[in-house]
């Protein structure tokens, strides 16, 4: 191997090594908040649905900025944006610790979005222009690791210092390590392959496709529905599962804990797992197999003709959907074309943004009309949905440039 080969070789390893750390850097403050909340609830003397504001707030620059993302990589480059969203991110993570009004941390909310829109969509794009599709699994796999931390770094603040900002300074500092190591980095964020002299192909990140040209695809509008559902139907499960089992089938609060644990826990151990079959397997097999593998984990949740079957039910459930995300994402150039490939992405990742807000809601209102009993019901609607989006965008697919 030549040096240059040997160099390019490092360099690819280092970037997708930065890259799991942002991304684990990336759950860590979604897992703060849940531990964190009694305590900042009582600080700015607010009400327990006052939470509800901050999580809009952070939907709403999440899905503007990662809507954007094609449009800004294409401007700027992926180190930039990566770089100065980990700043923003930090910095924001900062000011929530020193505002004294709710109002303030709330409207502090909307930066964090943007932050956490803009390296979720940035990174994706990357990933799927450099890496195979083993390695977006795992990818998304350490987001699961940053939402363990998460929880585990602001238990550690509130039982040593019994307050919830030094919880906050040690994720922004995290953040803050992480835009410096981007900006150290900068060249090997743009720098193409040099081993040879037959001209490459060109990268996703390469194209200069206008969002307007973008979006008057109908397949990257329906690369979009297929996000919003998916997304949808995972924080479904998550949210309402513990409620569900409680307090609809009489699972003791303990049990039901374990439930609603294993689901995430099986989500993650999938995602680490599909990153080491992907290949084998290849995109629609895997896609296909997962999708209905959760489809029969939902009907099981729904008949559950036992109580240890919800356990079965929810594993099932978390296991089989693990790789659907990351997979469509590699899967974006087939659907769409290469051209349109980096902006779908960046509007795919802002739709299931949408969905992970809007499709939970929509259950709990159903719930309420009806039972908790609507909720794998409504899981199994969401799940044939999304076997019929990907079969229908799967046929016709465009040729490759």
């Amino acid at each position: 191997m030549s040096s240059i080969a040997r160099t390019q070789s490092s360099s690819k390893l280092g970037l997708i090594v930065l890259a799991y750390i942002a991304f684990i850097a990336l759950g860590m403050p979604d897992g703060l908040l849940g531990v964190a909340w009694p305590s900042i609830r009582t600080g700015f003397g607010i009400p327990l649905d006052a939470m509800g504001a901050l999580l809009v707030a952070g939907t709403a620059g999440y899905m503007l900025s990662s809507f954007l993302s094609g449009r800004l990589i294409a401007r700027f480059g992926v180190g930039q944006v990566l770089a100065v969203s980990c700043a923003l991110t930090g910095a924001i993570l900062i000011g929530y610790t020193l505002v004294p009004n709710w109002w303030m941390m709330v409207a502090l909310g909307v930066g964090a979005g943007l932050g956490a829109g803009a390296i979720d969509a940035g990174l994706n794009t990357y990933v799927a222009a450099h890496f195979g599709e083993g390695l977006m699994q795992w990818l998304h796999a350490s987001y699961g690791v940053g939402v363990t931390l998460g929880p585990i770094i602001m238990t550690v603040a509130l039982s040593t210092l019994d307050a919830w900002r030094p919880g906050y300074l040690t994720v922004a500092a995290f953040q803050l390590t992480l835009a410096a190591s981007f900006v150290l980095t900068l060249p090997m964020w743009s720098r193409r392959d040099e081993q040879t002299e037959v001209e490459q192909p060109k990268k996703l990140t390469e194209y200069r496709t206008s969002m307007r040209e973008t979006l008057r695809q109908p397949r990257v509008w329906l690369s979009i529905v297929m996000f919003l559902v998916y997304t949808g139907a995972e924080v479904t499960l998550g949210v309402w599962a513990y409620t569900l089992l409680t307090e609809s089938r009489a699972v003791e609060p303990a049990a039901a804990g374990l439930f609603t644990g294993s689901y995430w826990a099986m989500f993650t151990i999938g995602r680490a797992v599909a990153g080491l079959f992907t290949q084998r397997l290849g995109l629609d097999r895997l896609l296909l197999i997962s999708l209905f593998g959760a489809l029969a984990g939902a009907i099981l949740l729904w008949l559950a003709p036992l109580p240890w079957l919800n356990l079965v039910a929810v594993g099932v459930i978390g296991f089989a959907i693990a790789p659907v995300f990351p997979a469509l994402v590699s899967d974006t150039s087939r659907r769409v074309g290469e051209r349109f490939a980096a902006n779908t992405i960046g509007m795919q990742i802002s739709g299931a943004g949408l969905g992970g807000a809007l499709l939970p809601g929509l259950a709990g209102i159903l719930a309420r009309q009806f039972s908790l009993e609507v909720i794998p019901i409504w899981l199994v609607a969401l799940y044939l949905a999304l076997v019929a989006l990907y079969i229908g965008l799967s046929r016709g697919r465009p040729q490759p440039a």
